[in-house]
């Protein structure tokens, strides 16, 4: 029997776990030292999360939701990736941390979570990508969002997604009409390592995602788009003045990032 696409995807951020957790992108000497993962950006945006109940979902090993629960905030990260939730549950040990985490593809989170409801959903950099359906994931996210709860969101801009991975020609469509399988040598967290997955994806232009939201019942408060990178995960990116990366040719002429803030109603 052929694997779906969710188990090639999981299997290829299972691989990716140690990984990651070691990498230089993720800095986990000073992230146990206290330091945040979470951008300047998303912590503005956000705003205080002080005795607000947070869901995270697609966490990754936790270093976001451990660093909102840093802030105040009573955090449940949501991740398909046995490896990456176990991980996940040591660091938190680890750091005598109170998050909980569960094991969960997305788009089954309100099911997995039992019809908790939250403040706060939140959701950040390389997600929806790995997502087929937009509508059924928007679903999800009104489903577990309080009345009055906001839903944030950040992620790295569709346009991004067009070109090839040196970033000098499109390679994709902007709009959602192709399945992308790739063969993935390394990481971008160590584009050097030495492990190959494949994986599944899909590009979702800028309409689909609000369509999508809004038709599940949310209210958009706002949209900002950003001519930048905070992480150092593409091809000839420089440092600019202010932190994050623009890119060596463009500039901060194409959009890099994006982020929206929802509300149910």
């Amino acid at each position: 029997m052929e694997q779906s696409d969710f188990e090639i995807n999981k299997h290829h951020w299972d691989a990716r776990v140690d990984l990651h957790m070691v990498s230089e992108l993720y800095n986990m000497p000073g992230f146990l030292k206290g330091e945040t993962s979470l951008k300047p950006t998303e912590i503005k945006e956000v705003g205080s999360v002080v005795g607000k109940s947070l869901c995270h979902l697609q966490c990754h090993f936790g270093q976001d939701s451990i660093s909102w629960a840093r802030l105040g905030a009573q955090v449940t990260g949501v991740d398909f990736s046995p490896k990456a939730i176990s991980a996940a549950k040591a660091l938190n040990n680890e750091l005598k941390m109170n998050v909980r985490f569960v094991e969960s593809n997305v788009i089954e989170a309100s099911s997995a979570l039992k019809g908790e409801t939250f403040d706060i959903v939140f959701t950040s950099y390389g997600t929806i990508g790995w997502l087929p359906d937009l509508k059924v994931w928007a679903n999800e996210v009104f489903s577990l969002l309080k009345p009055g709860g906001v839903f944030y969101m950040i992620d790295f801009h569709p346009v991004v997604w067009m070109f090839n991975d040196e970033l000098t020609e499109i390679g994709y469509s902007y709009f959602n009409i192709e399945r992308i399988v790739e063969e993935i040598s390394g990481s971008y967290a160590d584009r050097s390592a030495d492990i190959k997955t494949q994986s599944v994806g899909w590009n979702h232009p800028i309409s689909e995602i609000i369509g999508a939201l809004t038709e599940a019942g949310l209210k958009i408060e706002f949209m900002h788009e950003f001519g930048f990178s905070w992480y150092n995960v593409f091809a000839d990116l420089i440092p600019r003045e202010g932190g994050g990366f623009k890119h060596s040719k463009y500039g901060e002429k194409m959009p890099m990032m994006y982020s929206f803030k929802f509300r149910k109603p």
